[in-house]
């Protein structure tokens, strides 16, 4: 969890406040930082990312691994960050020539900073539906949308990023923020991709609109379950019932809707069934950050 002391991205600036009358002050502002950062792969330029400028590693790995570069831990030899000269290059085991023959097959999305996305995967997206365990009651689900909200200083302090989080039904394991929110979903999968971690027992938070490209990066690392406060498309909605995501927008006030997989919802005593059969409950380990 971000503190004060340390808050990534964020700059003071200065500001000059007015009403309808006129000028009333001037005053410092909080405002996040927005960084272009060229990414590379085998040495040829694929794309350039408008970011925050923080967890670069994990942007680049999560972007390669959802969007098809990368098949496996195994097909990445390393990767290179350069913060002040802002590149990221991937070094693959695999041919480069799939950069190639996929770069006319991008889309660019609606996403802020006007992400790419890489659609060629989608036929076979669509032959193999998520599969996922876990179950969850209601009030696991505003709990953990409330404790999203309670992550991010950089939020409170510049209303400029979207926040994210991984989370088992009872806490939140990761949290990422950044400018765009399909940066701050690569983040989240680039930190599981590195570390070998698995995503079909976890749900994903976000802040950000539920649109196609965002569905579609959690169907491609197996996550079933896609979280927001905010509303949902109807092209995010058809695929979420193609692909068996459990797709909830609008969790404000109390209330929430869900789009599609509501089955993976169960009440309070089934909830605690599930999680003496070890489907998504309670653990002891501390949040990973």
């Amino acid at each position: 969890m971000e503190t004060s002391q340390n808050i990534e991205g964020v700059d003071s600036v200065a500001t000059w406040v007015y009403d309808r009358n006129g000028f009333v002050a001037r005053k410092p502002q909080w405002v996040i930082e927005e960084k272009p950062v060229t990414l590379y792969i085998n040495d040829r330029e694929l794309l350039t990312l408008l970011c925050a400028g923080h967890h670069l590693e994990e942007l680049a790995a999560g972007f390669c691994y959802a969007e098809g570069f990368l098949r496996s831990r195994e097909d990445l030899a390393g990767v290179e960050v350069d913060a002040d000269a802002g590149t990221i290059r991937v070094r693959t085991l695999n041919e480069a020539s799939l950069a190639g023959r996929l770069w006319e097959k991008r889309t660019v999305t609606s996403g802020c900073g006007k992400g790419s996305l890489f659609y060629y995967s989608l036929d076979a997206l669509l032959s193999r539906p998520a599969v996922s365990q876990l179950r969850f009651t209601a009030a696991q689900v505003l709990a953990r949308v409330e404790d999203l909200h309670h992550q991010s200083d950089t939020y409170r302090r510049t209303h400029g990023v979207h926040n994210t989080a991984l989370a088992e039904p009872d806490r939140i394991v990761l949290f990422r923020n950044d400018i765009g929110r399909h940066n701050a979903v690569d983040m989240i999968v680039g930190h599981g991709f590195l570390g070998g971690d698995s995503f079909d027992d976890k749900l994903l938070l976000t802040t950000g609109r539920l649109t196609s490209e965002i569905l579609i990066k959690c169907a491609k690392v197996g996550i079933a379950v896609l979280v927001s406060r905010n509303t949902a498309t109807t092209l995010a909605i058809q695929l979420a019932k193609s692909l068996n995501i459990t797709l909830i927008g609008y969790v404000r006030g109390g209330k929430f809707t869900v789009y599609s997989g509501n089955e993976r919802l169960v009440d309070s005593a089934e909830s605690e069934g599930a999680s003496q059969e070890g489907l998504g409950g309670p653990t002891a380990s501390a949040p990973v950050d």
